[in-house]
């Protein structure tokens, strides 16, 4: 099992002055960051390019997946003023695209979904324009749940799938593969010209072959967009990094995505769901148009 990170894995230290500004403003306004809470490691380059991916519904999941370094415990009371502070922010930079994710909310009858909804509908008023991405959990399954996101049109519905099959008891404690495939069945039935997202980790303990067997599997269900990244240990209690991907078979995985069909693929080491999700957007929007 590996013991130390690889050179391609270093990051440079959180610096600059954009990555202070963004980190001031979230702080003034009570907001959370899947950058901050996950300690994503492109936190610098995304603050320093004025972009930031807000967590909504507070800052402790339900669930215990063993590779997040989300908190875990007791949720807080849900807030709508939450929507209106996540706006008044992205207004405020200016963003031309926002990612809006949250901790998993399993206690709340809506799981969450209704401020999805409400977070896309007050951003869209206070910065017209905005594209805005909004990545899920999987509501538990609910279609009406799914229902009320797809009414708020968000130009990206993303769910990361995050491992293979055979990992999920290990690795996502509380989630299903299949419950999750099938987020990605009920968009594309009940918004057929939605823009399908996810995302995926190595390194966990996965085979090439499952690996395979998860893209086909996105593929087939209408997934566009997929980044691919290497899992990184945030702390001893996590689950352990059981292989460091070379980048050359973050090259190879991303040939395999394009022969399943997926349109856009971003796969790198550092590479995270949100990872160039503007560019992403932006390619495929194109391909879309050019294609219609």
């Amino acid at each position: 099992m590996p013991q130390h990170k690889p050179d391609w894995l270093t990051v440079r230290m959180p610096a600059g002055e954009n990555y202070q500004r963004i980190r001031k403003l979230i702080e003034s306004h009570h907001l959370h960051t899947i950058c901050q809470e996950a300690n994503c490691p492109n936190r610098c380059e995304c603050y320093n390019s004025g972009t930031a991916t807000f967590l909504i519904l507070g800052s402790h999941c339900t669930r215990g997946c063993t590779f997040c370094n989300v908190s875990r415990g007791e949720p807080t009371p849900y807030d709508p003023g939450e929507a209106d502070r996540v706006a008044d922010a992205v207004a405020w930079l200016e963003l031309d695209y926002v990612v809006i994710t949250s901790v998993t909310r399993d206690d709340l009858t809506d799981y969450g979904s209704t401020l999805f909804a409400l977070v896309c509908d007050k951003v869209r008023k206070a910065r017209p324009g905005c594209q805005v991405e909004l990545l899920i959990p999987d509501f538990m399954g609910d279609r009406k749940a799914f229902a009320r996101v797809v009414a708020a049109t968000p130009d990206v519905l993303n769910h990361n799938l995050e491992t293979v099959k055979r990992l999920y008891g290990e690795v996502r404690r509380g989630a299903d593969y299949d419950r999750s495939l099938d987020v990605f069945t009920a968009f594309r039935e009940l918004a057929p010209g939605l823009i399908l997202k996810s995302g995926l980790m190595v390194g966990l303990g996965e085979t090439i072959t499952e690996l395979r067997e998860v893209i086909s599997d996105l593929a087939e269900r209408g997934c566009r967009i997929l980044t691919i990244g290497q899992y990184l240990q945030p702390s001893p209690r996590h689950h352990p990094v059981v292989k460091f991907y070379h980048p050359d078979i973050f090259i190879e995985l991303a040939e395999l995505a394009q022969a399943a069909g997926i349109d856009i693929v971003e796969s790198a080491p550092l590479v995270r769901s949100s990872y160039h999700a503007k560019e992403s957007y932006l390619k495929i929007s194109t391909a879309i148009r050019w294609n219609s």
